[in-house]
């Protein structure tokens, strides 16, 4: 029985793009294949990389040219025309000897793409199945934030390889337009646009959808600086018009300030207030660490930063509110916890950020977190303290420490160490094993919620140092707090009655 080639669409190039057949056939296919030029990488593949498996046979065809000349005598069609025979003869093979065949397609299969190729030598033989993609006019579309076409605009697709005089004819009988192929003749495309009148209407957005998708009125873009990934788009007349009665106009827009918990771990403790908070979200503001944990999305703008420019940081984000933008500024965790929101309100309270608003969107707490995989420590009056001394010296640490020791109380520590910070926590362990038994439960969460987390059950006496560092957690227990043993390993908890 004869395998079946699928044209698969993979969308614009964010691999969250890629829809979920498309995504099913890739995994389950006998052979991927690929077209790409002759240095090898393939833009189709890379979107496809997330769903290959191991095994997979692939066929990597690979294009005898592309713009320079070719001593072909049938010229550059006749070569690429060898070419295509060839590269159906190669993946017909596969067919006849009954295995399914995955063929990647940027964007659509049909549309200005070479899977076209392939299905004209192949479909009169084999069974074919096309998925389609999101197109790269969409993906631009979302890009810019703005209606393509609206009521009866008509949106009219156009190469631009057509000479410039040619194209601005069709620009000036239509009301809206996607301009594609625009890279070596972005110059032309330019005077085009100038031509028929419409070149302050036209934007421009490079690699759509991925990570470096850039967006740019066509006016300010050198045509030198064009990739291939690149299309234009012209809204249509009545989606560029006018805004609805009763709506704000961009520049009278209200913007705000969210802090966002993101939890200590994955998405599965994220709350729903946080994921919608996120979702709205014009641009994210963050330590990079945490904002790599927020999967991209093209529409928003990401602003990553080291973890020492908290009000630096800060202040970034109130500007842009008071531009219209809408923030959501991120912290792991909690951001009322040894984090950003604590920053951001002392700068919001200066005179100048007195309009804009700024919401605190609360977060699972590495403390929970760390309590959770074990039981139940924190079941009593219990303290946080933070041994990082960046902030605050070590004495103002030390006698907190002290007090909250003598007081008997659960602490929680964060900030446990650093690289160069070491000795705070042999410091800190030799406190307390002043005013506690050296039997006291001591728990060190380390990366809860992550793939590579690990909980550790000890003592205060046993307890070691070195073990330690900054994705660490601590839980000192109290006088009460008791280890028992379980069906799953040993419990810890904390009564919620303390003794006369």
């Amino acid at each position: 029985m004869s395998g079946t080639l699928y044209g698969v669409g993979l969308g614009p190039g964010d691999p969250e793009l890629v829809t979920v057949k498309a995504a099913r056939l890739i995994t389950a296919a006998d052979v991927i294949a690929y077209h790409c030029a002759r240095h090898g990488r393939s833009i189709a593949r890379s979107i496809a990389e997330p769903y290959l498996r191991a095994g997979q046979v692939e066929e990597q065809l690979v294009y005898p040219l592309t713009t320079e000349g070719t001593d072909h005598p049938g010229g550059y069609e006749g070569a690429m025309n060898d070419f295509y025979e060839a590269a159906a003869a190669r993946l017909a093979a596969h067919l006849e000897a009954g295995r399914d065949v995955v063929l990647l397609a940027e964007g659509d299969p049909l549309f200005f793409s070479s899977y076209m190729h392939m299905h004209k030598r192949i479909a009169d033989r084999f069974a074919t199945e096309i998925v389609p993609g999101v197109t790269s006019v969409s993906a631009a579309a979302a890009a810019i934030g703005a209606p393509l076409v609206e009521g009866d605009d008509v949106l009219t697709v156009l190469p631009g390889t057509l000479p410039p005089e040619v194209l601005a004819e069709r620009l000036r009988s239509t009301d809206a337009a996607a301009i594609m192929k625009v890279s070596r003749h972005f110059a032309g495309i330019q005077d085009a646009l100038k031509q028929a009148g419409r070149l302050e209407d036209a934007h421009y957005v490079e690699r759509a959808s991925s990570t470096a998708q850039r967006t740019a009125p066509v006016t300010e873009i050198d045509p030198a600086t064009v990739p291939y990934m690149a299309i234009v788009i012209v809204p249509g007349h009545e989606a560029a018009g006018a805004p609805v009665a009763g709506s704000a106009a961009p520049a009278d827009r209200v913007g705000r300030v969210d802090v966002v918990g993101l939890g200590p771990g994955g998405r599965d403790w994220l709350t729903p207030q946080a994921q919608a908070v996120l979702a709205a979200a014009d641009h994210l503001i963050g330590y990079t660490t945490y904002i790599d944990r927020v999967p991209p999305n093209p529409r928003q703008q990401r602003h990553a930063s080291d973890n020492k420019v908290e009000s630096e940081r800060a202040e970034f984000a109130l500007d842009l509110a008071l531009r219209g933008e809408r923030v959501a500024v991120v912290s792991s965790g909690d951001p009322g916890v040894f984090a950003m929101a604590s920053a951001v309100i002392e700068v919001a309270a200066e005179p100048r950020y007195a309009g804009v608003e700024v919401a605190i969107v609360p977060g699972l707490t590495a403390a929970q977190a760390v309590a959770s995989q074990v039981g139940a420590p924190l079941g009593h009056d219990y303290a946080v303290i933070s041994l990082s001394d960046r902030l605050k010296p070590w004495p103002v640490i030390a006698r907190r420490l002290e007090a909250a020791a003598e007081a008997d109380l659960v602490i929680t520590i964060y900030n446990p160490a650093s690289k160069t910070r070491r000795a705070q926590l042999v410091d800190a362990r030799d406190l307390l094993l002043k005013y506690r038994s050296p039997a006291t439960p001591v728990i060190i969460g380390r990366a809860v919620g992550a793939p590579e987390q690990t909980i550790t059950i000890t003592s205060l006496g046993d307890f070691d140092p070195e073990i330690v560092d900054m994705r660490c957690l601590l839980i000192v227990g109290s006088s009460q707090t008791r280890v028992v043993d379980g069906p799953h390993g040993p419990r810890v908890f904390t009564p919620r009655r303390y003794p006369d």
